[in-house]
């Protein structure tokens, strides 16, 4: 298992490559390409209030997702472990509509989500 700060992260190691390119497709909105680089088929996202589950839906709930957010700037990468098959961050972000603390975990097979836990604290 890795973990440190932002600062000490490589940015060589498989998990963190992984983090860096999910923000670099949400950031300008690419969702569907998103989904199609970073989950499996059949991949399930667990929020406190939804469950998704499958390529064609986490598109259709990530274009809203992005919609309502209007824009993405990170803030602070605030906490950032990953294993052989799971990453886990917390992250300061600012959208259109404020500026939250958000954290996302997921489980990977073959370097793709085949879990994706997310929240907003």
């Amino acid at each position: 298992m890795s973990e440190g700060s932002a600062a000490e992260m490589s940015a060589s190691t498989p998990g963190r490559k992984f983090y860096e390119e999910q923000i670099a497709l949400l950031q300008p909105g690419r969702t569907d390409e998103l989904i199609d680089r970073h989950y499996h088929e059949h991949a399930v996202l667990v929020t406190l209030g939804k469950v998704v589950r499958g390529r064609n839906d986490l598109k259709q709930y990530f274009r809203g997702y992005a919609a309502k957010l209007g824009h993405i700037q990170m803030v602070s990468l605030d906490a950032f472990v990953e294993t052989d098959d799971a990453v886990l961050f917390e992250a300061t972000v600012r959208t259109a509509t404020g500026e939250a603390r958000v954290y996302d975990a997921f489980v990977l097979l073959e370097g793709k989500a085949a879990y994706h836990f997310a929240g907003v604290k």
